[in-house]
């Protein structure tokens, strides 16, 4: 049995590899990023890295999972900050939004998510992503109550997010990036489109986006 201050360390080291994991596979992807790289970045041997995590797929799944464990965290931090008493399902919906658009600001969480959904197709990624998702739409629902038609709203809105971000479109000055991003005010443009519709009793039908929101 391995000793108490071993395992300690031994957690240490998987979670900075898991984090320098993060960081190269959001940039180059699955497919794009080696073993080497993510050693490399971790301060440590690529041997050492096969030594915690069996397969490049077994590493990619645990850094989805890190991910996933951000995501709520920052979700449930976010709400516990908000003041106490019942909210209404626009308001609900808009403090988890924001919280999801500070959530992405980080690049490297926002591009590891949507390179987590371009690899889906490895089985241990695609089960990783899988339960990534079904956790985010439990804890959405905890958040924002049981329409089912909120929560995909919810997510709805964070592919419009995440393509906002991703593209930088508050940076452009056209039409078509102002129509994607939406108005400067708070909270994030997908966000404040769906409450605001929603506060005026409008169309509650899911909005449509690409792939690449948990």
């Amino acid at each position: 049995m391995p000793a108490a201050g071993s395992t300690v360390k031994r957690d240490e080291r998987r979670r900075g590899v898991l984090e320098a994991a993060v960081t190269c596979f959001a940039r180059k992807g699955y497919y794009g990023t080696s073993t080497q790289e993510i050693a490399e970045r971790a301060g440590i041997s690529q041997p050492y890295v096969y030594r915690l995590f069996a397969t490049k797929q077994e590493l990619f799944a645990g850094a989805v999972d890190l991910v996933s464990d951000t995501m709520s965290n920052a979700l449930t931090g976010h709400v516990a900050r908000q003041p106490a008493g019942p909210r209404s399902p626009a308001e609900a919906l808009r403090v988890a939004r924001t919280a999801y658009g500070a959530l992405i600001e980080d690049r490297d969480v926002l591009m590891f998510l949507m390179h987590a959904n371009c690899a889906a197709d490895e089985p241990l990624v695609g089960d990783a992503v899988r339960a990534c998702y079904a956790r985010q739409v439990e804890l959405v629902r905890e958040l924002i109550g049981p329409d089912e038609t909120a929560v995909r709203q919810w997510f709805g809105a964070g592919m419009l997010d995440n393509v906002v971000v991703a593209l930088d479109l508050t940076g452009i000055d056209e039409p078509w990036a102002r129509t994607l991003s939406g108005s400067t005010t708070s909270g994030s443009p997908a966000a404040r489109s769906l409450t605001d519709r929603d506060s005026r009793g409008g169309d509650r039908s899911p909005p449509l986006g690409p792939p690449g929101s948990p």
